[in-house]
């Protein structure tokens, strides 16, 4: 399955809206030694970087969720909302 990046971030938007709604910077590239998609999101002080592997990835243009991605960034929204309540 051939696509670009953008295409495949742009997915991952729309799976993912809580990205886009907290304003978060999300870079995406691709790391050939690993065959896995490298995701970086960014929020003041708060990162996350987490691997999507290339077939993980194909699903998710397919039209599939990928879960292993949504728990990370469930995970990140969550520490970067509690600290939010606390200020």
């Amino acid at each position: 399955m051939s696509y670009t990046l953008d295409e495949l971030k742009a997915k991952i938007l729309d799976f993912y809206p809580e990205i886009e709604k907290h304003q978060l910077q999300t870079d995406l590239t691709f790391d050939k030694d690993k065959n896995a998609y490298v995701i970086k999101i960014k929020k003041g002080k708060h990162e996350l970087t987490t691997f999507l592997d290339k077939p993980d990835a194909d699903a998710c243009l397919d039209g599939k969720k990928c879960v292993y991605l949504g728990l990370h960034i469930a995970e990140f929204v969550k520490n970067f909302e509690m600290e939010e309540e606390q200020k």
